[in-house]
Order: structure tokens, then C-alpha cells, then sequence
């Protein structure tokens, strides 16, 4: 995927030996974000081609806060390419995978099954939130560039929707509309057509709220119209 590539060139450019000095905001170093992804590419390939049956260790090791825990002990003692390498080959093999699916193929996941499309959406989304906590991380001389693939994100957020009230313990009923401005003045709308729950602004903007980049306060471009969407700007998490 572009995005994954994207992020692949983003490590590159890191010197090895900060590998294990930089840590993103959730406090794991690079190198333990990066066995994450191969060990989070592993699932997925589980997942796609095998039935999930590796699944079975949300179970075993304790709920999620176990599986990454296991996750980012993938790289221990191995050089920073060395755990590129290995991403890389399990991420080559999702995407083979991804390519014989059926968009509309349903596939396990620990939080329920969803479309092999909506799989493939949530890979991209992974790779795009990561990459954005990386460049804070080494104090990039300029923002990560935004490209169309965002229209992707933003989709996926919404989509997220329902289980975010859902775990809030909050009733959602399907009703809030996305207005946005995403790069090359691309408008996007998602959403119901009739709804008078409303949420505009920079696409950039609402897909950082979304991953947890930035808080809704520190975005002015996100405006609401109705209860329902303002509830929904406050809720929307979207967990990788």
C-alpha cells in the first residue's frame, strides 16, 4: 500500500541509533513501534488467509493492552533493518492477500468481522496515524504532507462512529454527515445527504481528532451543526 510505503521511507531516513532513544507519544521507541507493525501485519495475514485462529491470543494474553504488549517484544534483539525487513515481508503478503479478496469478504478482527474493503482501509489508516506520531517524534523540519489517500481516513472515522458510542455507552443513530476539504481543494461529503448533523472543516483536521493526534479544541476549522455531531466530534476514536 502507498500509505505503508510511505511510512517505510519515513524510517529511513532516521538514524538507526534513535531507534531506541525516540519515543511516540504512546511511549514505545520506534523500534518497538515497528516490531508492532510486523507482528500487527502478522494477524492480519492470519486473519485473511487462515480463518483468524491467531486471534484466539486476545484471549490469552489478556485483552488488546496484552497483544501489543507481545507485539512490540517481536524486535527485541534485532537490528533496526533487520525488523524493516521483516515488516516488509509480512506486509507483502497482506496485500497479495488484500488483491484475491472480495472487497465485500467479511474478516475477523478482535473487535468483530468486517469487510475485506474496510480491512484493507483500516491497514491504511494504521499506517498514515503512525507515520504522522513519527514525524513529531524526530521533529521534522516540515509537516507530513497530506495526499488524497486522506479521503480514506476521514471515510473510516466516520465509519467508526457507531462503536465509538457504542463503547461511550452512548445511542447513535446513524444520522452525522462529514463536509470536508481535503488536499488539491478536493471536497469530500460522507454521510447522509438529509441530515441536518453536520460536521465541516479540513479534512486534515478531522482525521487528526480522529486518531488522537489533536483535540477538537485545537482544530478551529471543525465546526458542528446539531447535538448528534457535536457528541461525535467528542467520541470519535479510531483504535488500531
Amino acid at each position: 500500500m502507498a500509505e505503508e510505503q510511505a511510512l517505510d521511507q519515513l524510517l529511513q531516513r532516521i538514524n538507526p541509533r534513535d531507534w531506541h532513544k525516540k519515543k511516540i507519544r504512546n511511549g514505545w521507541t520506534i523500534h518497538e513501534l515497528v516490531s508492532y507493525l510486523s507482528e500487527s501485519e502478522r494477524y492480519a495475514y492470519n486473519a485473511l488467509a487462515e480463518g483468524g485462529s491467531q486471534l484466539v491470543d486476545f484471549e490469552t494474553l489478556g485483552g488488546i493492552d496484552g497483544v501489543r504488549n507481545k507485539a512490540i517484544r517481536v524486535g527485541d534483539g534485532m537490528r533496526s533493518q533487520d525488523i524493516i525487513e521483516v515488516w516488509r515481508g509480512a506486509r507483502a503478503k497482506v496485500i497479495e492477500e488484500l488483491f484475491r479478496a472480495n472487497p465485500s469478504d467479511r474478516v475477523p478482527t478482535f473487535n468483530g468481522t468486517m469487510s475485506a474493503r474496510t480491512f484493507a482501509t483500516a491497514k491504511l489508516v494504521e499506517a498514515w496515524s503512525f507515520a504522522l506520531e513519527i514525524d513529531e517524534t524526530i521533529g521534522a523540519e516540515e509537516e507530513m504532507e497530506d495526499t488524497l489517500r486522506l479521503r480514506h481516513v476521514a471515510w473510516f472515522a466516520l465509519a467508526s462512529l457507531p462503536y465509538a458510542f457504542r463503547k461511550a455507552g452512548v445511542e447513535y443513530d446513524g444520522t452525522v454527515r462529514l463536509e470536508v476539504m481535503g488536499p488539491k481543494y478536493s471536497k469530500w461529503v460522507l454521510g447522509p445527504s438529509d441530515s441536518d448533523q453536520v460536521i465541516r472543516g479540513q479534512a486534515s483536521d478531522w482525521c487528526r481528532i480522529a486518531v488522537g493526534f489533536i483535540r477538537p479544541e485545537d482544530a478551529p476549522t471543525i465546526k458542528t451543526e446539531g447535538d448528534m455531531a457535536a457528541t461525535a466530534l467528542e467520541l470519535v476514536n479510531v483504535q488500531l
